[in-house]
């Protein structure tokens, strides 16, 4: 894999070829805690709209921007509301998105045209020396969405995203191979511009997770007819093969279960992870495999509870819909 011409192998000297590259307008994909980024400088509108055109993603979906850390929160933000600040000394570095009033600094080219902005610190050590030399560098921060085409399933991997989107990059784009995501889905997502915070997107951090540790009442609404946000259409996350959530034997589909629900006759294992947390890891390489597969349906057993697994059926509800 490191023998592609896009993919680098994650030193010192990577990591600085790679900011030097982002600050000259290039495209780098980065391995985070949740998924892989497609990175460019928040601040260009050229290497904004090649995000845009690498992932056919439309330019009215706004972008999540990344920062090394709460100290750049108010370059970026404002309005900002004490809870806002609570969530983030928490979570932060970690898998949550908090979505806020804009400053002059988030163009609408990076904002879908929204006047509010989202903003994550994430908490992978490669995508930390990244961001911070790239701050280092430029008075900027990494804008980055999922790194693969829209809609689709998200990469967890350098190979995933090779193959999602490599024929879209050019010979000055990078790929920094960070060997597998841990926590394998998407942040948490959010909505700070109220009295309250509103959660847009299920993750990693849940709301009982902000509720026992911050005392805060959280609003847990799904959707939101007044912002936009990444992951918010209906069909999204979707690999090629058919996805069938909780449904009885098809014989010849593929399956994927928690390890203590038993292989239906006829159908193919395709994964048995123990713990709700494997089961978020594995979730998206175990439906491109699927498709590397040549399987045509896939039967989920989703996980039931509160948390992780909430945001997990969220995902599998989205990619039982299709492209």
């Amino acid at each position: 894999m490191s023998n592609s011409p896009f993919i680098s192998n994650c030193t010192a000297d990577a990591i600085r070829n790679a900011a030097r590259a982002l600050k000259a307008g290039h495209l780098v994909a980065f391995p985070t805690e949740t998924v892989y980024g497609l990175g460019a400088d928040a601040r260009n509108p050229e290497a904004i709209k090649r995000i845009y055109e690498v992932k056919g993603r439309p330019t009215d979906h706004p972008l999540i921007i990344h920062i090394s850390s709460l100290n750049q929160l108010d370059k970026w933000a404002i309005d900002i509301p004490e809870y806002a600040i609570k969530l983030a000394r928490k979570f932060w570095p970690g898998p949550m998105t908090l979505i806020l009033k804009r400053s002059e600094i988030a163009g609408d080219f990076v904002t879908g045209g929204q006047d509010t902005v989202g903003l994550r610190v994430p908490s992978d050590p490669i995508a930390q020396a990244l961001i911070t030399e790239f701050e280092k560098i430029s008075n900027s921060a990494i804008a980055a969405p999922s790194a693969n085409r829209f809609g689709q399933v998200s990469a967890t991997s350098a190979l995933d995203v090779l193959e999602e989107i490599g024929e879209y990059l050019n010979e000055e784009e990078q790929i920094l191979d960070g060997g597998s995501s841990t926590i394998g889905i998407e942040s948490t997502i959010i909505d700070c511009t109220g009295s309250l915070p509103r959660i847009l997107r299920n993750g990693a951090v849940s709301k009982e997770d902000i509720t026992i540790e911050l005392k805060i009442n959280v609003i847990e609404i799904g959707v939101s007819p007044e912002i936009r946000f990444s992951g918010s259409f209906e069909k999204h996350y979707a690999p090629k093969c058919k996805v069938i959530i909780d449904k009885e034997v098809i014989v010849g589909a593929g399956f994927l279960a928690l390890h203590d629900v038993e292989t239906p006759p006829g159908m193919k294992r395709l994964a048995a992870p123990s713990t709700v947390e494997e089961f978020a890891r594995i979730l998206y390489s175990t439906l491109r495999a699927a498709d590397q597969y040549g399987i045509t349906s896939v039967v989920v057993f989703q996980p039931s509870g509160q948390g992780l697994s909430i945001a997990i059926r969220e995902r599998l509800e989205k990619a039982a819909r299709g492209r």
